[in-house]
């Protein structure tokens, strides 16, 4: 890819914003200050960021402000932020796409407005029936794409498979030099469980299976999603939307007694002092922080949903995540992908 990556960003969306979404910038900028092929489109009200740049002593030539009137309303449904969205920085970071001004859209801001105005401006794909919302997640020997994680309550076997395709592309986009291990999300790994929807999937997915595509893996359970065995993890939105909350508050129960032990007494925080190390390097494998950034798959346009309630170190590593997923050349890898399935 020669050209520029442009990311367009609602500066407006989410908690805490512009002064979130700025200083988000701020690291981004910082952390790839040798590079000069991105550039960064800030979707919001121009003088509010303008100020904040300042207040922050955030000055580059890789960034552009574009003026929006408003911005969607946190409490705002999909029905409303139809009507009256289409002067919002939200509106204008996805239209961006369509108009040929940014590569890929971020926003913190509504999650059900954001996937509606995305499928609204962007389209479906041609042999894409329904989008997939997609996450990392780490395991023990790197990262796991795992989808969907609630665009869609029911799925069938050819939308799973769909998202197979989808997931490995993604995954190949991120990690260029590693190898997508698809398996489906079930209740036990032999082939007889799990509904006919499963295994009429994976019937398709053991057939598709190979070194160009992906290698499937087979059915994986809830409690081997984080041993690296596979790191394309499928399933509908709804099992999936619940695997991640459990996955996010096990993480935080884990780590929030962790903490309150090593610290209850004299001895447990005198012992702090030789595991500090140790710790630290736990606490941040487990840092949701460092894997904000969901996707919606399917469309003619990568859109990346930071969470809205993420800090800034959080927005950064989604802004980080859009500048890789551009640079692998996501929506090729996806087409690429679908033409397995016409063969």
């Amino acid at each position: 890819m020669n050209k520029k990556i442009t990311i367009a960003i609602d500066a407006m969306g989410g908690d805490n914003s512009p002064n979130k979404t700025l200083n988000g910038v701020g690291i981004f900028l910082k952390e790839n200050k040798n590079k000069k092929d991105f550039f960064l489109n800030l979707y919001g009200e121009k003088d509010k960021i303008q100020n904040e740049l300042s207040n922050l002593k955030i000055s580059s030539d890789q960034i552009k402000i574009i003026h929006t009137d408003a911005q969607v309303n946190d409490n705002e449904t999909p029905l409303t932020a139809i009507k009256n969205s289409k002067n919002t920085s939200m509106w204008k970071c996805i239209n961006s796409q369509l108009e040929g001004e940014a590569d890929i859209s971020l926003s913190a801001g509504n999650t059900g407005v954001l996937l509606v105005i995305s499928k609204m401006i962007l389209k479906m794909m041609n042999d894409v029936s329904k989008p997939a919302l997609a996450g990392l997640w780490p395991n023990q020997k790197g990262m796991n794409v795992v989808l969907d994680l609630g665009a869609n309550i029911e799925c069938n076997e050819d939308n799973l498979v769909d998202f197979a395709e989808m997931g490995s592309a993604l995954f190949k986009s991120i990690f260029v030099n590693e190898k997508p291990l698809v398996s489906l999300l079930n209740i036990g790994s032999e082939e007889i469980k799990g509904t006919e929807t499963l295994k009429k999937a994976y019937k398709k997915l053991n057939e598709l299976s190979n070194d160009n595509n992906f290698i499937f893996k087979g059915y994986i359970e809830g409690n081997k999603m984080m041993d690296g065995d596979s790191n394309v993890i499928v399933t509908d939105g709804f099992t999936g939307n619940i695997a991640l909350k459990t996955a996010e508050g096990t993480a935080k129960f884990i780590t929030d007694n962790l903490k309150k032990s090593l610290t209850q007494n004299l001895f447990t925080k005198f012992s702090l002092i030789f595991s500090y190390f140790s710790l630290k390097t736990f606490k941040e494998k487990l840092d949701p922080r460092k894997y904000n950034g969901a996707i919606f798959l399917g469309l003619n346009g990568p859109v990346v949903k930071s969470h809205g309630g993420i800090d800034a170190l959080g927005f950064y590593h989604s802004i980080d995540l859009c500048y890789k997923i551009v640079k692998g050349d996501l929506i090729k890898q996806i087409k690429n992908n679908l033409n397995h399935l016409k063969k």
